[in-house]
């Protein structure tokens, strides 16, 4: 027997033009709409659930607590800033504006010391800012 005779004798029938590739896919879209469908009939229902807070909020306090907004003051009660320059000045008024107070009041410092003059906590921060900027060095720039 020569090698012709056998791999003819072994080859397949010629496929029909057309036939399995369009079959093919027929089956393999029927596949994945059978599998998105089950997909779709076996995902749990949602609820309206939604995420626990960050921390517990006490029964006292309002459901909504309004955000931080910083204040526009330019004046610190209880703060003698005429000994400092302008841009020592501005600096820290930036500061007192733009940062919160930590008493819990979520205001910013200087809007605290002015709704809240007794408040321990906004005064010390006055006062830690203030010496922060008298104890910097002057920069070249002004700042």
């Amino acid at each position: 027997m020569s090698s012709s005779e056998s791999n003819s004798s072994s080859a397949q029938p010629p496929l029909p033009v057309g036939g399995t590739p369009k079959s093919s896919g027929a089956l393999v879209a029927l596949t994945l709409a059978l599998l998105g469908g089950m997909v779709w009939l076996m995902a749990p229902a949602r609820s309206g659930l939604r995420p626990a807070p960050l921390r517990p909020v006490p029964g006292e306090c309002p459901l909504t607590t309004p955000g931080f907004v910083p204040s526009d003051a330019t004046e610190v009660p209880g703060a003698d800033l005429a000994a400092l320059s302008k841009a020592q000045r501005n600096h820290i008024l930036f500061r007192v504006n733009m940062e919160p107070c930590s008493c819990g009041c979520n205001a910013s410092i200087v809007a605290c010391r002015i709704s809240h003059p007794a408040c321990p906590v906004s005064k010390s921060l006055v006062d830690k800012i203030v010496a922060e900027e008298q104890s910097a060095p002057i920069r070249a720039n002004g700042r």
